[in-house]
């Protein structure tokens, strides 16, 4: 199993930034304080959703055929991840 990248505070619960980045074939390292992309701050849930829409084609009927939900319970899901990210969009950088 592979580690999850965690993507809030363990101590307060605010988002985590990325503060270094390696090379594992020529070990050079990049230091510094960069923002996660908008993609990475949503729930492993969400991201596998969004992949799953990708993949079926943006079709909400089909995904919810595979999902095995109506296409309200999967159209309200995907309503619910747009406002989560609009929500994160518009909030301050740090």
């Amino acid at each position: 199993m592979q580690p999850k990248l965690p993507i809030q505070c363990p101590s307060c619960e605010q988002s985590l930034s990325v503060s270094q980045l390696s090379c594992a074939h020529c070990s050079t390292v990049v230091s510094g304080n960069y923002a996660l992309p908008l993609l990475l701050q949503i729930n492993e849930e969400e991201q596998n959703f969004i992949l799953q829409f990708l993949l079926s084609s943006g079709s909400l009927k089909e995904m919810a055929s595979q999902m095995g939900n109506s296409y309200p319970t999967v159209r309200n899901k995907l309503d619910d991840i747009i406002q989560k990210i609009n929500t994160l969009k518009n909030q301050p950088k740090p």
